[in-house]
């Protein structure tokens, strides 16, 4: 599933072809994606300028000249800038027209991705109850430190609840408490003030170089011009369980916490 940095990429790499433009219409092939596509997209879209594309946790925001997209890539979703003469494959469900014959195709093989209407995001059911962005400025050791205050929660579970912190993924929470040397499975009340400091720039550094990556690539992932990412080539826990750890020689473990696969190094990463 697409992450914060893969999210950030795709906006980045879109922001510059779309402020600006005027949307002429919408053509949708398949409603039926996580949640029905409106029935009367064309029509709320046609003739609207498109005035910002902003990132909120693993959504963005498209803020028209009335109204806004909120636009969800699922598990398996991609947004691209195409030419409109572009055959529309299997899995291409929707198309943004814009100026000149081109389009942003949104594909999604799996359909568990969003392409909604609304007035207000920020009071939008799948925005309102988010939690902190990691790369804003209110996020720091501090502000870790101050929320995690006599939770039993582990801390990896806790990084990846978005009602808390939004968009730090399995991959990045791996990653980011590895730099950190703290161990996932440590309770997140246990953590102390220099702990909560450094593992905030450590979660700042991973996302932040992911996205110069180009995030991570998993299967689906591609940006908005059909790039992968190549983040994952720097992953120093993240499935690389069995072997050895980049910094120390010691043989990476993993475990399974809420689900899913947790990586560490037991001599770098302690309780």
């Amino acid at each position: 599933m697409p992450e914060l940095p893969e999210v950030e990429t795709v906006r980045r790499g879109l922001a510059p072809h779309l402020i600006g433009q005027r949307l002429l219409g919408a053509r949708v092939r398949e409603p039926r994606l996580r949640w029905p596509v409106p029935d009367d997209l064309d029509e709320r879209v046609a003739g609207r300028r498109v005035e910002a594309l902003a990132r909120r946790g693993k959504y963005l925001i498209m803020t028209l000249d009335r109204g806004h997209l909120i636009l969800h890539l699922g598990m398996s979703g991609s947004l691209r800038l195409t030419p409109d003469s572009a055959p529309a494959e299997k899995h291409d469900h929707l198309d943004l027209l814009l100026a000149d014959a081109w389009i942003l195709r949104y594909r999604d093989p799996r359909r568990f991705g969003a392409v909604l209407w609304s007035e207000a995001p920020d009071r939008h059911p799948l925005i309102a109850g988010l939690g902190i962005e990691p790369l804003g400025d209110d996020f720091d050791g501090d502000w870790l430190y101050q929320a995690s205050r006599n939770l039993r929660a582990p801390v990896k579970s806790w990084l990846m609840d978005a009602h808390v912190v939004v968009g730090i993924g399995n991959i990045y929470a791996n990653e980011a408490l590895f730099h950190a040397g703290i161990h996932p499975l440590l309770p997140a009340g246990k953590l102390t003030r220099p702990r909560c400091r450094r593992l905030a720039s450590a979660i700042r550094d991973t996302l932040t170089r992911a996205i110069a990556a180009g995030g991570s690539t998993l299967r689906d992932f591609v940006d908005s011009h059909g790039q992968p990412g190549y983040f994952q080539q720097t992953y120093y826990v993240y499935g690389r369980a069995g072997e050895n750890c980049r910094l120390c020689g010691s043989t990476i473990r993993s475990t399974r916490l809420g689900n899913r696969t947790t990586s560490f190094c037991p001599a770098c990463q302690k309780k």
